[in-house]
């Protein structure tokens, strides 16, 4: 019996492995219960490296080449398995292909924002997402860490494990790279390099080689960018109380005309003063401001502005919850530095005057 399962066994004289393009990264050469035979020949293209395993153990890694099998060029299973060198009979092994073409075109994006420390705005949650491309460089500890024995194994299975180590090394790119989140958008490949930079360690570990990072987007979500807009807003008008003004009036025209148009009241620094009433007010206000800008400079633009929206004020008279409410938004703007101390006692001033 053991003569006849000997005869009918085959004996494998060509180990080869042509890639498909399936996206397969390790290939296990179907044995079928059959046997090596000595002095078979191994070929192993460009793009790819072969492994022999015995009896669960890595043995003899192969470049590319084409290698005559013999105990000359299985060092390690040789001895592994006790060979002498006139060893010439048929052998059992395990046989794994590995594509180490680059995998290019792999994604990698935040799903939801991700938090990290800003100089300028303090925490910030942002969303970014790009491309990157790895390559397999150490068959060995690939098998062994993530492909084992699996006949076959493939990108497809690998992206997310790969993706989510890009994503736990985007706060640390961004504190190594110590650029602003203003400045991230206009500097994404060095923002790029760096989150290679972090993220290669962890590859390296799997047997890869992280080859490039590239950021596609890097964005704030939707409620963070209408504030990021009005602090641009207002850095370009610094601290000037004239041009800040005029850049509140400007803000508040729309809000009045939405409001008129939906029965409701204005907003705004001026409209929680003032209420919907005094949309014409609010005109002479805009008026009187743009005309002194045109006469020379900000102090006068600001006194306009200041005597323009005392006069707006008591056209239409002011309630305390009103009072309140802008004494409030004027705090606030003392506390950034927009407002003087003068400037907030004396607006302070003219509201309380004007209660009704």
């Amino acid at each position: 019996m053991a003569l006849m399962d000997f005869i009918k066994k085959q004996f494998i004289d060509i180990l080869e492995w042509t890639e498909s393009g399936d996206g397969t990264l390790a290939f296990r050469f179907p044995m079928a219960g059959n046997e090596i035979q000595y002095g078979g020949s191994l070929t192993v293209r460009e793009s790819q490296m072969a492994v022999f395993v015995n009896e669960g153990k890595v043995a003899d890694v192969f470049g590319p080449g084409m290698y005559k099998l013999t105990t000359q060029t299985l060092p390690v299973l040789t001895y592994l398995k006790n060979w002498d060198k006139l060893f010439q009979s048929p052998f059992k092994s395990d046989v794994y292909f590995f594509s180490t073409r680059q995998q290019i075109d792999r994604r990698w994006g935040t799903t939801q924002p991700v938090t990290i420390r800003d100089k300028d705005f303090g925490a910030v949650r942002l969303r970014a997402f790009g491309n990157y491309a790895y390559a397999i460089t150490d068959p060995r500890l690939f098998h062994t860490a993530i492909s084992g024995t699996s006949a076959r194994y493939t990108v497809e299975e690998l992206d997310g494990q790969l993706r989510g180590l890009m994503l736990q090394h985007i706060s640390d790119a961004v504190a190594q790279s110590g650029l602003p989140f203003l400045d991230l958008a206009s500097n994404q490949v060095e923002f790029a390099q760096q989150l290679q930079l972090v993220a290669a360690p962890e590859f390296e570990k799997l047997g890869l080689r992280l080859v490039s990072v590239t950021m596609q987007n890097v964005s704030l979500p939707e409620e963070l960018q209408k504030i990021l807009d009005q602090k641009i807003g207002m850095g370009m008008v610094g601290n000037d109380m004239g041009k800040f003004m005029q850049y509140q009036t400007a803000q508040a025209i729309p809000k009045f005309a939405e409001g008129t148009a939906g029965g409701g009241g204005g907003s705004g620094v001026v409209g929680d003063a003032m209420g919907l009433g005094a949309g014409v007010a609010l005109g002479q206000v805009m008026a009187q401001q743009l005309q002194a800008g045109l006469m020379g400079g900000g102090a006068a633009a600001a006194g306009a502005a200041a005597q323009a929206t005392g006069a707006a004020a008591a056209a239409v008279g002011i309630k305390p919850d009103e009072v309140m409410a802008t004494l409030e938004k004027l705090a606030d703007l003392k506390a950034k530095g927009i407002l003087t101390e003068d400037e907030f006692a004396s607006k302070k001033a003219e509201l309380l005057k004007k209660l009704v």
